[in-house]
């Protein structure tokens, strides 16, 4: 017997531990760690015997133990890297997990060898009941490779957020690129641009087809055609309406669009108008109405004014609007072919190395629709071809689709989502619990997955990275975004309506009292009759989602949700009466209010705040902020409070409340577009818990507490676009703990404190857009923790001593961004 042999056992063992600590503590290899647990376990007793035995093996053999002893060892090694990594060092987490995959293959190519386990045990039969010992080893060798087939590490490979971003969008434009080559596709363009621009007798044409047929790719595309974008002088309009649309919100971006009085286009920054009496001239205007599910909503929201003409995109003919309309034709083979070989091989034909009739079936399968191809090509990259046969089989046992069987689609989309690590996958579903065709904040997102699926912050960025790896959803960001100091923030998530109704489907398999998810597809006027009908009963949902528009005290029935620990109320009006039934909620970690409406909203029954003992994170959207009641008991459990586009006036001032005692253990403070906030309450100085304050985009503040510095704990400070900003307290140079100040495009300072110096632990700083700024206090040679300055170019020379007299700092010039996309919402 080899000396490996004798080793084998104890390394295996050693990485048996290892595996297991690894599957308790690092999400993103806590799958394959578990299933490699499964593995060790079963093979651990073959190996022993063979150590053990005595038994000389023969030279092959014994080169093929030889050959799995060092995988063994290669195992352990990667194991102890993965207990090194830091908690937060995402990026090397990820790099071991591409290294976690590389591991599975070899082991899998090994399995297929000619040392399968089924040899292992016919080495040894002569010692044993041979019939009974090749039985258990040979199904103990089929589990085996299911399993080590079926580990997929929770990310897909990459590097850190903005790499995500960059590469969604990449692969967005690659696959929109790649479709549109298709005759249907770049048919439907050119007849589409005939109807815009050589028939003036056109006023409303359409494009339509079944859900995920490419419709929206189309419409952008003719959006940016070259030709289109002269005729119509660069003013194109693209709208997505949706289910539940705010009509007059729409109608009134469409009027003042179309009459010049906007200021944004939503296909590019902001462009220079003509003058008043040109736009009096009739003037060429594209208006883009994606998503049109009403007759009635696209018959108010189709222009009037003469020059403008009207593109709808939808799943409807609407032959009594329409003047003319075209049906997108579905991909053909070789078109569909070439698109899910570029998402599934990174290539536009079948490799070599694949099987070739077995990829054709599964093409066949998604009958020709782009985003079914998008979804199932990357549910099968990088997987054994065990998987591929089964997810053929799973296709073709689904009914035909057409346009009359939308759920039939969705059945075929499910098989991608069935083979998704189970964590994924729940939080896949999870993204149905938002309304359609809105961007969803990655903080809300984040935060959720954090709070019901216990995940750390980090291991829900790899679910979500996850995600966008296998086209689920897209995320978006803006320039700033992608460091390790970057807010979720920054980035949103958006995601196709067929894909939202893929996860709606799937999360409504069990009985309603019985689901995981209690959501409402799209906005109502009041709640489901089924969950009327079905309230003497307890409701088990986690998650519970409400759209709806304005909600008075009688509009609401009483509902037992005592598993809830989600809540997110979306509604579109100016007053709002906050749900009874939150009293019944006595779990409930997250509450999410986003008003869709044009004006802030003002709360009514606010006294349920008093009891909410467990709350943990808080967003308020386009919400006036309320005055706490007098009774309202210390919330201890809150972590997180988001204030977005809100109505601050005087509810946050020390005499209205006692912040400090009111949120004694808050970590995380946002305030974003809140227009009315002047000043910060000097009550927030004594909230000594608090690790990252964000106040951003607030135009009327004027001034920070003098005391600042009393935030032992801050390590994040942003004051960004805060332009009516004057001046720095000198207390901020107090913040012991400070690692990040972003001050970028607070247009009115004209210095930093002269105690900067003082930031002893500050690693960066954002200060781009102050050109106010001329000069740096001496203190600042001070920073030697210092590694990372971002400011324009023309005042770069103020930080030469700096580098000069602090090793490693890089100084980065700003790059020019101007994007207000976002201001459609």
């Amino acid at each position: 017997m080899a000396v490996t042999d004798l080793f084998a056992g104890e390394i295996a063992a050693e990485l048996l531990k290892m595996l297991i600590s690894i599957s308790r503590e690092s999400f993103m290899c806590k799958s394959s760690a578990e299933q490699m647990v499964t593995y060790i376990q079963q093979v651990l007793p073959i190996i022993q015997e063979i150590q053990y035995s005595g038994v000389e093996l023969s030279e092959l053999r014994q080169f093929q133990i030889d050959r799995f002893v060092h995988t063994l060892r290669e195992g352990q090694e990667l194991a102890k890297k993965v207990q090194a990594c830091g908690r937060w060092n995402v990026y090397r987490k990820v790099q071991l997990a591409r290294k976690m995959e590389k591991l599975e293959k070899n082991i899998l190519r090994f399995l297929n060898g000619p040392l399968q386990a089924h040899i292992l045990a016919d080495v040894h039969h002569m010692r044993f009941e041979s019939a009974e010992r090749f039985d258990r080893l040979e199904f103990s060798a089929r589990r085996l490779e299911e399993q080590l087939g079926g580990m997929k590490i929770g990310v897909g490979g990459g590097g850190w957020l903005a790499e995500a971003v960059k590469r969604g969008g990449e692969e967005e434009e690659s696959c929109e690129g790649l479709t549109s080559m298709g005759v249907g596709m770049a048919l439907g363009k050119k007849k589409v641009k005939e109807m815009l621009i050589d028939r003036d007798d056109l006023r409303v044409v359409g494009i339509h087809g079944i859900g995920g047929s490419g419709k929206t790719t189309v419409a952008k595309e003719i959006c940016r055609d070259g030709e289109v974008r002269s005729y119509f002088d660069d003013r194109i309009l693209f709208l997505t309406v949706s289910q539940s649309p705010n009509v007059e919100q729409l109608r009134s971006h469409i009027s003042e669009y179309s009459e010049g009085k906007d200021m944004t286009n939503s296909h590019g920054p902001i462009r220079r108008w003509k003058s008043q009496f040109e736009r009096r001239i009739r003037v060429r205007t594209l208006v883009v109405l994606d998503d049109i599910w009403s007759l009635s909503v696209l018959e108010q929201l189709i222009s009037r004014i003469p020059g403008c003409k009207t593109l709808v995109v939808s799943r409807f003919k609407f032959p009594t609007v329409l003047n003319l309309t075209y049906e997108l034709e579905l991909l053909r083979e070789d078109e569909a072919i070439s698109l899910f070989c570029h998402v599934a091989f990174g290539q536009k034909s079948i490799p070599l190395s694949a099987n070739e009739n077995l990829v054709k079936q599964v093409v066949r399968e998604c009958k020709g629709l782009p985003l079914a191809l998008k979804v199932i090509g990357a549910s099968l990259r990088d997987r054994p071809q065990m998987f591929w046969a089964s997810a053929a089989s799973r296709l073709s046992q689904a009914e035909p689709i057409c346009e009359s069987h939308e759920t039939k689609l969705l059945e075929r989309m499910a098989v991608g989502i069935a083979d998704l690590p189970k964590m994924v996958r729940e939080c896949f579903l999870d993204l149905g619990a938002f309304p359609e065709d809105k961007k969803i904040p990655l903080d809300v997102l984040i935060n959720i997955w954090v709070e019901i699926h216990d995940l750390f912050q980090d291991d829900a960025f790899a679910v979500l990275y996850e995600l966008a790896e296998k086209n689920l959803l897209s995320l978006v960001n803006d320039a700033r975004a992608g460091d390790i100091y970057s807010s979720y923030f920054e980035i949103s998530a958006s995601q196709h309506d067929v894909l939202r109704d893929l996860a709606l489907y799937m999360s409504k398999r069990e009985s309603i009292n019985d689901r995981r998810r209690l959501l409402m597809p799209r906005r109502e006027t009041r709640l489901p009759k089924e969950w009327e009908r079905n309230m003497d009963q307890p409701f088990n949902a986690q998650i519970v989602s409400i759209h709806t528009g304005e909600m008075g005290e009688t509009d609401w029935f009483q509902m037992d949700l005592p598993k809830a620990e989600v809540l997110i109320l979306n509604f579109s009006s100016s007053e709002y009466f906050l749900p009874p039934f939150i009293n019944r909620m006595p779990k409930l970690r997250a509450l999410i209010l986003i008003n869709y409406s044009t004006s802030t909203a003002i709360l009514n029954n606010v006294e349920v705040f008093s009891k909410l003992t467990n709350l943990r994170s808080l967003w308020f959207e386009k919400i006036s902020i309320p005055e706490f009641p007098k009774a309202t008991i210390p919330m201890k459990s809150l972590k997180k409070i988001f204030l977005v586009l809100c109505k601050i006036a005087n509810s946050l001032d020390q005499s209205v409340v006692d912040l400090p005692q009111m949120f004694p253990c808050l970590a995380e403070l946002t305030m974003d577009h809140c227009d009315d906030l002047c000043e910060l309450p000097s009550s927030i100085s004594r909230m000594h818990s608090l690790e990252c304050m964000s106040i951003t985009n607030c135009h009327s503040l004027q001034e920070l507490p003098a005391d600042l510095g009393k935030l032992n704990s801050l390590q994040i400070l942003r004051i960004y676009d805060c332009p009516s900003l004057k001046t720095l307290p000198p207390g901020l140079c107090e913040l012991k703990c400070l690692k990040y100040l972003d001050i970028s495009q607070c247009v009115g300072l004209e210095c930093l404190p002269e105690g900067i110096g003082g930031l002893l632990r500050l690693e960066k700083i954002d200060m781009r857009k102050c050109s106010r700024i001329r000069n740096l206090p001496k203190s600042a040679a001070s920073l030697q923790l210092l590694r990372h300055v971002i400011c324009d170019e023309e005042i770069s020379w103020l930080w030469k001593d700096v580098e000069t007299a602090v090793p490693g700092v890089h100084v980065e010039f700003a790059r020019e961004c101007f994007d207000l996309d976002w201001l459609v919402e």
